[in-house]
């Protein structure tokens, strides 16, 4: 397995079925990756951010609390910080390759826990809303 084949998706837990974001963003870039949440007010709800190639993170310049999840190659949840605080750094510890950042409590909502799976699918849109089929 490997990050997802789009910019935005959707993550599921294979395992729980549960789904931890409708609309995950793909950071893959150096730039992407270094911004990450940086200068947001929040994770919107059901976002979420995907740093590839990032074992460990900080929350510096944070304003606010989130979820990091890091997965292994194969997107094993290898550990979870549950909701991380603002100016801290955080190791994904052995196996780690990337990490899903999420709104604080998402991990704790969906039930992941290490060794959980985690499946990248199309993003799901919220109800009651419509996409701009003109754009």
């Amino acid at each position: 397995m490997s990050a997802p084949d789009r910019k935005v998706f959707s993550v599921r837990n294979a395992e729980r079925g549960t789904v931890l974001a409708m609309r995950a963003r793909l950071a893959s870039s150096y730039v992407d990756r270094f911004f990450g949440l940086m200068g947001r007010t929040g994770v919107e709800d059901g976002g979420g951010i995907l740093l590839t190639k990032s074992s460990s993170i900080h929350s510096f310049f944070m304003r606010f609390r989130f979820d990091a999840i890091f997965l292994d190659a194969d997107n094993r949840v290898v550990k979870v910080v549950p909701a991380m605080r603002q100016w801290w750094v955080a190791f994904g510890g052995r196996g780690a390759k990337d990490t899903l950042e999420l709104a604080a409590g998402a991990a704790e909502r969906s039930g992941t826990q290490a060794g959980d799976t985690l499946l990248y699918e199309p993003p799901i849109e919220a109800a009651g809303t419509a996409r701009d089929s003109a754009g």
